[in-house]
């Protein structure tokens, strides 16, 4: 009874869950940012909201770098805390601006991701990362071996 209430944490289990946390929703994303991607290369006319007034081949071609690109950072845990930063302004575009009149219910995924990516901002990617594995590698480099 005494593990269902321990608030001690386990630190290879933490990295495990952030692994997990961070491959399910870059996997999840992509499901959103290949067939954008595919439009994009497809070229003829492309119909996407333009929220924030820069056209829509450009609105376009920033949610593919960020549903594609910054997934795919994720999944390798490369550059973490950056690579969430262009999915959260993302999901904060498709809330606040193109489902700003819908339902919660229409809302509801965009605030998933979002508070996801949050998460993923403050811990960073875990010790199963590249992240880590170039960070051990400066840490070395500076203590001088």
């Amino acid at each position: 009874m005494n593990r269902i209430f321990n608030t001690n944490f386990n630190h290879r289990g933490l990295d495990i869950a952030l692994l997990i946390l961070r491959f399910g929703i870059a996997a999840l994303m992509l499901t959103h940012g290949l067939p954008k991607l595919n439009t994009l290369l497809e070229g003829g006319d492309i119909q996407f909201a333009d929220p924030i007034g820069i056209g829509a081949k450009a609105s376009l071609a920033l949610a593919v770098f960020a549903e594609v690109c910054c997934s795919f950072l994720l999944i390798l845990g490369l550059a973490t805390r950056l690579a969430v930063l262009p999915l959260m302004v993302t999901m904060l575009v498709a809330l606040l601006a193109v489902h700003a009149d819908d339902p919660i219910g229409k809302q509801e995924p965009a605030l998933h991701y979002l508070l996801v990516y949050l998460v993923l901002l403050i811990t960073g990617a875990g010790a199963i990362s590249l992240d880590k594995i170039i960070s051990r590698k400066g840490t070395r480099s500076r203590r001088g071996y």
